[in-house]
Order: structure tokens, then sequence, then C-alpha cells
């Protein structure tokens, strides 16, 4: 099966956020593509969450991706979702393809690359690039110089994830076949969008 494209818009400055609230800041300072990533929120909550998200970036006609919670992403017809490599083995991937959504795959060694492509995800993303405090990862980190060696013949977007901020942000946007650049905590001061650093990695990337 192959999944939709995201289309010719590069997925560029690619935040993960954990509430719905934060995508309207985001996608009104030019974000175009997110990632709703929920861990503390269960039964409705969780789905008045993801509903809420998906409505936001229907209204901005942003690209959204649900993390993990893929049936309520069907339900609500999301973009897309993002699965990791747990969730693939549980996830109905024929059933998300029937739905028409997007489909992105985290990925931490060339063996797990090579398993993605077997499935023609929508993006692959490929992490951590760096050392990371956002989440507990037990592999190495990849660096820029294997980034570019294991996506020189993938043939679908790669989106660079771990430790990337704005003092080492160039070293990523300079690989040529990283189409997005997926970021938590950077983006943020206080746990809430900040407009300064979000405006200044939208115009670092733009140099792409």
């Amino acid at each position: 099966m192959t999944f939709l494209s995201c289309g010719n818009t590069p997925l560029g400055i690619y935040p993960l956020v954990d509430r719905s609230y934060k995508l309207e800041t985001l996608f009104s300072l030019g974000i175009t593509t997110a990632q709703l990533r929920t861990k503390d929120l269960k039964d409705e909550a969780l789905e008045n969450e993801i509903k809420k998200a998906i409505e936001i970036s229907n209204q901005y006609k942003a690209r959204l991706f649900i993390n993990d919670f893929w049936e309520l992403a069907i339900k609500y017809k999301a973009y897309g979702i993002h699965l990791g490599q747990e969730d693939l083995e549980t996830a109905n991937l024929e059933a998300i393809h029937h739905a028409k959504i997007r489909l992105g795959v985290s990925t931490h060694t060339t063996k797990e690359i090579e398993m993605a492509l077997e499935i023609e995800p929508s993006y692959l993303a490929i992490g951590p690039i760096f050392e990371t405090t956002s989440k507990v990862v037990n592999y190495d980190t990849v660096g820029t110089e294997e980034l570019a060696k294991w996506s020189k013949n993938v043939h679908y977007p790669i989106v660079a994830i771990g430790g990337i901020n704005l003092s080492n942000i160039k070293n990523i946007i300079n690989i040529e076949t990283v189409d997005g650049i997926a970021m938590i905590s950077e983006l943020l001061e206080n746990n809430e969008v900040s407009s300064r650093k979000t405006k200044a990695l939208l115009k670092l990337f733009s140099k792409k």
C-alpha cells in the first residue's frame, strides 16, 4: 500500500504540541505542519482534544498529524497520523490507508528505515539527531553525517527530530534531503509557544 503524499510544500518547521490551543498560535505565525502528541489525557478529554486540534488545523488549512491515536484520527478525519515503531505493530494500517489519511513513521536505525519503507509512508522521521531531554529514547544519537547518509537513497520526505535547536539547526537545514524539522521544547518558553523563537526558526528554514 502507498500512503498519500504531503504535497509539494516542504513540511518545514514541524512542532509537536501537547494541546490543541497551541496550534492556533503556531499556524497564525506561518507553521504549516504540526503534530498533536498528547500523553496525559484519556477518554472524553482526549477525544475532545483531538477533535478540537483537527478543527483548528482545518480552519488554517494546515497539515496536522495525530500521534498514536489512529482510531480517533480516523473518526475525525485527520490529515495525518504519526506512529512510532511499537505502534506500527498494533495499528490497523489498512484502515488508515482506506481512510485516505497520511502516515508518518518514526525510525532510529537503518533496519527500521528499511522496514518503514515497505509500508510506503507519507514521510519518515529519523532521530534522535542530537541528545534530547523531551523524550526518553533507547537509541544512540544519529548525528548529521549519518542522517545525510541514511536519507540519501530514501525517496520520501525526511523529518529530522531530536535535540534540534536554534544553535544547531543550520547543520540540519544544510542537508538537502531533509524536508522537515520536528521540534518540541525549542519552540516553547515556560511551556507556551514562543512567537519570537517560532519566527526565528521559520526564517532560518525559509533560506533552505
